[in-house]
């Protein structure tokens, strides 16, 4: 098993038996965003600032460019159903889709043509946004969710032809959205105002916080076996949550209808390290996260957690994290 951490300059490959860290070859340019392939064993893709797409076949040791060149990438999704699909989310705001592993790609239906895009704005540039965060449905594959920083959460039940826009009850700046195979139509997200989950596929939307002792949140990950136990990274706010040094991130574990707990086994007091990036594991109660201090593995649903794999050199932002099989 390997754990693939995208910093602001290089891609990191862990080896979690052997206790190793190397740089992945053939990214040059600055990553942006991983997703492992969940069909096809060692398939791992990356997004780069401005060199568009870049596809590893062999776990993140070598990677070679697949198209989109020019274009921020900011969001990438691999089709849980569909072999050789891959979603893209751009800066300013597209979504695109390659059904041939990255040889060819095809733009989906204008972004903008939403109502809402007037108000899409990234507040660090204000004169532009982009796709934060793309999430498919787990049987569906034409039906996803799209993020957009900041402003809406739009979603598609026709892989893009035409798109619905944003709910009034739901997330303004979401950063992550994770769904349970379990519960397709169950949404859960983390974001800039909050945490929010939806039971109706996005239709409707709560956020539950009590217990949550900050409101900016930064990632989001569920029990591999257990859909109702959520994990959320989160920091007091945008200026704290991704710089290491000047961060205040921290571990949040929920049961449905219970309150938020702080998990504090593995995490230090106080709170001093980015809020970490986190993803599901491959069985019940295993989860990961990534912060500038390493990689963290919790085999509990998240209640401890114990550090696995450090870094040859502390990096100062991380940008993704994927856990390729």
């Amino acid at each position: 098993m390997r754990i693939l951490v995208a910093t602001d300059h290089e891609v990191i490959v862990l080896d979690v038996e052997h206790g190793t860290s190397a740089s992945a070859d053939g990214i040059n340019d600055r990553p942006t965003c991983l997703a492992a392939d969940p069909q096809l064993q060692g398939r791992v893709w990356c997004g780069t600032y401005r060199r568009g797409v870049f596809r590893s076949d062999n776990g993140g040791t070598s990677w070679q460019s697949v198209g989109l060149a020019n274009r921020l990438i900011m969001a990438l999704a691999v089709s849980p159903t569909e072999q050789d699909v891959v979603w893209v989310g751009t800066e300013p705001s597209e979504v695109w889709r390659s059904a041939d592993a990255g040889r060819t790609w095809q733009q989906s239906s204008d972004l903008e043509t939403l109502p809402s895009s007037s108000k899409w704005s990234f507040p660090p540039r204000p004169d532009t946004h982009h796709v934060r965060w793309i999430a498919c449905h787990p049987r569906a594959p034409e039906r996803l969710w799209v993020a957009i920083e900041a402003g809406a959460l739009v979603s598609t039940i026709d892989g893009g032809r035409t798109w619905h826009d944003r709910v009034p009850t739901g997330p303004y700046d979401t950063h992550e959205l994770a769904i349970h195979p379990k519960a397709p139509n169950t949404l859960r997200v983390s974001a800039g105002d909050g945490y929010f989950e939806s039971d109706d596929a996005g239709a409707t939307w709560r956020s539950p916080s009590a217990g949550l002792e900050v409101g900016y949140l930064r990632s989001v990950a569920i029990d591999p076996e257990h859909a109702d136990v959520v994990l959320v990274s989160a920091s007091s706010g945008p200026f704290s949550a991704y710089t290491a040094g000047r961060s205040d991130g921290r571990l949040y574990r929920r049961l449905t209808d219970e309150r938020w707990e702080r998990v504090r086994n593995g995490w230090p007091e106080p709170a001093n390290t980015i809020a970490p990036l986190l993803c599901a594991g491959t069985k019940g109660g295993e989860l990961w996260a990534a912060d500038e201090r390493g990689v963290h593995r919790s085999d509990d649903g998240g209640r401890s957690w114990r550090r696995m794999v450090s870094y040859a050199t502390t990096p100062r932002h991380l940008r993704g994290l994927a856990l390729v099989r």
